[in-house]
């Protein structure tokens, strides 16, 4: 299995169950065909430039195992979900 780590930027207009219901899922999605290591939130962050007319998103970093397939499946179920303004998955085993 491949180490990998994926950075969110949720929505700040969202309530704080929303935001954890959020974190759940993903974690929901890694879990079936994966590992979920560890979990850290970062809290509210002012963003580099706005997006969607938000200046500040809630950030959350998500490390996790998985085959070559998982990453795959995760960005195409986040870049569909409406509480994920922007997110990035990295391999950290690649040099």
């Amino acid at each position: 299995m491949t180490n990998y780590e994926v950075m969110l930027v949720i929505n700040p207009t969202l309530e704080d169950e929303k935001k954890e219901a959020t974190v759940e899922t993903v974690k929901t999605i890694i879990a079936a065909d994966g590992e979920v290591g560890a979990v850290e939130t970062l809290g509210m962050k002012k963003l580099a430039y706005p997006i969607l007319k938000n200046t500040e998103g809630y950030y959350v970093l998500v490390t996790f195992k998985g085959n070559a397939t998982l990453p795959k499946e995760l960005d195409r179920r986040l870049k569909i979900s409406d509480n994920v303004i922007r997110h990035i998955i990295i391999n950290k085993d690649e040099k």
